[in-house]
C-alpha cells in the first residue's frame, strides 16, 4: 500500500485526492478528495497570460492543499496542470509559486497525456460490470479542453481538442464583459459551430462511433447528472456510475441555455463556480451523444485525478 497526492489543475477548478493505493486488488482508498473554483483560465483565450487574480486564487488552494498533505503524511505527490496552464506565455510565474507552496514543479502534460490519467482513472473499476461493452469512449469536458480517449483495457487512440465549459462561455456567451443571460440562439449556435469542428478533429485520430460505452467525466456531466436526478444537493455516491439518457441530456440542455442565472444558480446540486458555465459543458456533452449515437452516458466521479495517483502507485 501506498499512500499518495495527486493534485490535478485544470482551467476552471483545482482538485486534491489523497488516497491509499492498492495495487495489488487495483483499489483506491480515498482519505480526502476536495475541489476549488479558481478559475485559472479567466481570459486566457483571450490575452494569452494568466490573470494576476487567477494565480492568487489558485496560490490560496495551493496552501490549503499543502496543509492537508501534511496532515494525511502523503508519500508521493505529483501535481498535473492541464489546459490554461499550457497555453499561457506567463506560465512560469505559476510554475514557481506551485514549487514554493507544494515543493514540487506542476507538470504541464499534453492533451495526449491528460487523456491516458482520465481513461485510467474512469476505466479501472468498470470492467466485469454488466451491461458495458467495450471499447469505451471516455470523453473528459474540462474548462479549456476536451479529451476524447477511446480503448478496451489499455488506450487505442486519444485527442484533446480546445473546446470547453470556460472557453466556450468566454467566446460566445459574454457581451460587454457579462455572461448573457440567458444566452441568444446565436450565440448558442456559435458554440454548436465550434463544437461539431472541434468533434471532426477528433475524428480524425479517434474512431467515436466504434466505443459501446460512453463514459463521461467532469464537472459538467456530473452537475447534469446530478440535475436529472434531481438530487437535494450534490451526492457524489448518487452520481459515481449514474447513467442518464440522450433524450434527458438533451432536456435539460435545453432548459440551461434558455434560463437566467438566478434560475440556474437556485437548482440544489449547482456549484456556485459553474452557474455561468454549465450551459456551455452540457452542450459539448449533448453534441458528443448525438455524433457518436449514445443512448446514454455513464457518468464517473473517478478520472484524470484518480489516473494521477495511479501512476504514483
Amino acid at each position: 500500500m501506498t499512500r499518495v497526492a495527486a493534485v490535478d489543475c485544470g482551467t476552471n477548478s483545482i482538485r486534491l485526492l489523497v488516497a491509499d493505493a492498492h495495487p495489488a486488488t487495483g483499489e483506491l482508498t480515498d482519505l480526502d478528495r476536495r475541489m476549488t473554483i479558481v478559475r485559472l483560465g479567466q481570459g486566457v483565450d483571450r490575452t494569452g497570460r494568466l490573470a494576476p487574480e487567477a494565480l492568487e486564487r489558485t496560490f490560496a488552494a495551493c496552501r490549503e492543499y499543502a496543509a492537508v498533505i501534511k496532515e494525511h503524511g502523503a508519500e508521493r505527490l505529483r501535481f498535473v496542470a492541464t489546459s490554461a496552464s499550457r497555453d499561457a506565455e506567463n506560465r512560469d510565474v505559476f510554475v514557481r509559486g506551485v514549487l514554493d507552496i507544494l515543493g514540487v514543479e506542476p507538470e504541464v502534460v499534453t492533451g495526449d497525456q491528460e487523456a491516458e490519467f482520465s481513461f485510467t482513472g474512469a476505466t479501472k473499476e468498470l470492467a466485469g460490470r454488466d451491461h458495458l461493452d467495450k471499447p469505451y469512449l471516455v470523453v473528459d469536458i474540462g474548462g479549456g479542453s476536451t479529451e476524447f480517449v477511446v480503448g478496451e483495457d489499455h488506450v487505442r487512440a486519444a485527442r484533446s481538442v480546445d473546446v470547453g465549459c470556460v472557453r466556450m462561455t468566454e467566446r460566445h456567451l459574454v457581451h460587454d464583459g457579462a455572461v448573457t443571460d440567458p444566452p441568444t440562439q446565436a450565440q448558442v449556435a456559435a458554440v454548436r459551430a465550434d463544437i461539431e469542428a472541434a468533434l471532426d478533429l477528433a475524428e480524425e485520430t479517434v474512431p467515436l462511433r466504434e466505443a459501446r460505452t460512453l463514459v463521461g467525466l467532469a464537472g459538467s456531466v456530473t452537475t447534469v447528472s446530478a440535475i436529472a436526478q434531481d438530487l437535494p444537493e450534490y451526492d457524489s455516491a448518487a452520481i459515481h456510475h449514474s447513467r442518464v439518457s440522450l433524450e434527458r441530456v438533451r432536456e435539460i440542455t435545453d432548459w440551461l441555455l434558455r434560463s437566467t442565472h438566478a434560475e440556474r444558480a437556485a437548482a440544489p446540486s449547482m456549484h456556485p463556480g459553474r452557474v455561468d458555465v454549465i450551459g456551455a459543458g452540457a452542450l459539448v456533452l449533448l453534441a458528443i451523444m448525438e455524433r457518436t449515437g449514445a443512448e446514454e452516458v455513464v457518468v464517473s466521479e473517478h478520472d484524470i485525478l484518480d489516473g494521477i495517483a495511479w501512476s504514483l502507485a
